[in-house]
C-alpha cells in the first residue's frame, strides 16, 4: 500500500510523476504531476493505489476528490512523436510537460521507474513507485483517467477497435478489429503487432 513517508519527509513542494499508455497499441502516451495536501482524509489516502490495482470505478471515484486535496496537470506525447523518438523518449517528454504545466517549483520530483525525465528541478527515481508512493499512485490514477477517457472519444470516431473498453492495448478483440477494419492514424507503426502486419500486407 503506498504511503507519504516520503512527501512528509521533506521541507516543500513534493511532486508525484507517473505516466500511463507505454505498451497501447494506439494513442498518445500521458503523465501526469501531482502535489498532495500533506494530509489527506484518511478514506481518500486509504483508497489511493497503483492506478492498475484499481477498477475504473474506483479511478473515477478517486480521481474526483484529488481537485480539493492538491494539485495535479497532465502532458501527453502523441503517437507522431512516439513514431519519432520512440516510446520510452516519448513518456519521459510526457513528463517533462505535465511538470511543466503544473507551474509549481518543487524541492522534490519523485517519478515511477528508473528512468531520469531530466526535469529542471530535484528528482528521485523509485523502482515500483506507483505501488509505494501515495503522490505517484496517484499521478498514475490521474494519467490512468485522462487517458482512458481520450481513448472512449476516439472510439467514437474510430468504432469497431473497442478501445472504450481495451484503451488501445492489444486485446484479442482490438487485434481482431484491426485485421478487419486495418490500421488507423491513431495507431503506433513502429511497434510489432502493427509493423509485422504493414509488412505482411505489403
Amino acid at each position: 500500500m503506498p504511503d507519504s513517508k516520503i512527501e512528509r519527509s521533506v521541507e516543500g513542494i513534493v511532486v508525484g510523476v507517473d505516466e500511463a499508455g507505454c505498451a497501447p497499441l494506439a494513442g498518445a502516451v500521458v503523465a501526469a504531476a501531482i502535489r498532495l495536501d500533506v494530509k489527506l482524509p484518511r478514506r481518500l489516502s486509504r483508497a489511493i493505489d497503483d492506478s492498475k490495482k484499481l477498477t475504473a470505478e474506483q479511478r473515477e471515484e478517486i480521481f474526483a476528490q484529488l481537485p480539493d486535496y492538491g494539485q495535479f496537470a497532465v502532458g501527453q506525447a502523441s503517437v507522431s512523436e512516439i513514431e519519432e523518438i520512440n516510446i520510452l523518449q516519448a513518456a519521459l517528454l510526457a513528463m517533462r510537460r505535465a511538470v511543466a504545466a503544473l507551474g509549481l517549483e518543487p524541492v522534490l520530483v519523485l517519478v515511477d521507474g528508473n528512468r531520469d525525465p531530466k526535469l529542471a528541478f530535484p528528482t528521485r527515481c523509485i523502482i515500483g513507485g506507483d505501488a509505494l508512493c501515495l503522490s505517484i499512485a496517484a499521478a498514475s490514477i490521474v494519467a490512468k483517467v485522462t487517458r482512458d477517457r481520450e481513448m472512449a472519444q476516439l472510439a467514437l470516431t474510430h468504432p469497431g477497435y473497442g478501445w472504450e473498453r481495451n484503451a488501445g492495448y492489444g486485446t484479442p478483440e482490438h487485434r481482431a478489429a484491426i485485421r478487419r477494419l486495418g490500421i488507423t492514424a491513431q495507431h503506433r507503426r513502429t511497434f510489432r503487432p502493427i509493423y509485422e502486419l504493414l509488412t505482411t500486407s505489403a
